[in-house]
């Protein structure tokens, strides 16, 4: 993927409109992690399971944010893992790559799993473990986007670990005010409107 693409969404919210129900999106926000010609690739933020982390990745339980469970990333590789951190510049001067750390926007990135993550050079607070991920091929998320299936927001620190998962669809849109506010309280069943 081509992160150095001029409309480059990386680091960017999709949050599902209420008339997207795909089982695999419906009400889902996904941070995306890439985005340029080549295509999309990005995690379900709210889709916890009931797996605990240390169950799966036992170096790594003492850093997962609450709740400290598995996340199902989207429905590309469910099988593979992605791992996003929040946390400290990486202790290296700026500039300089960090080995096993991708900085994504506002001290969060991707970590690599496979690293010890007490031998990381970032300062790692949290971390939140998807399996499988969501990808769209070349402009396929921009047609999409512009059939109104997915608003486009600003993405906070606070999203990829937020504590309340289940709450995040509309925590994001009332942060947005105005109309997309009051979208934040259409119900899930369209017809018990």
């Amino acid at each position: 993927m081509d992160d150095d693409h001029a409309d480059s969404l990386s680091g960017s919210l999709l949050v599902a409109a209420p008339a997207l129900r795909d089982p695999n999106f419906e009400r889902a926000v996904v941070l995306l992690l890439e985005h340029g010609d080549a295509g999309a690739l990005g995690v379900v933020l709210n889709r916890p399971t009931d797996t605990d982390v240390f169950a799966a990745l036992p170096r790594w339980n003492h850093l997962a944010a609450a709740p400290p469970v598995l996340f199902t990333g989207g429905p590309v590789a469910p099988t593979a893992a992605i791992c996003l951190a929040r946390g400290e510049t990486p202790r290296h001067a700026a500039g300089e790559e960090v080995e096993g750390w991708r900085p994504l926007f506002d001290g969060v990135g991707t970590v690599d799993l496979e690293r010890d993550p007490d031998d990381l050079a970032a300062d790692l607070h949290e971390v939140r473990v998807f399996a499988g991920y969501a990808g769209w091929g070349p402009e396929q998320l921009e047609g999409e986007v512009a059939t109104g299936a997915w608003y486009v927001f600003r993405a906070l620190a606070d999203d990829v670990v937020s504590p309340a998962p289940g709450d995040l669809w509309r925590t994001v849109l009332r942060r947005q005010g105005g109309n997309l506010a009051m979208v934040a309280n259409f119900p899930a069943d369209p017809a018990m409107n």
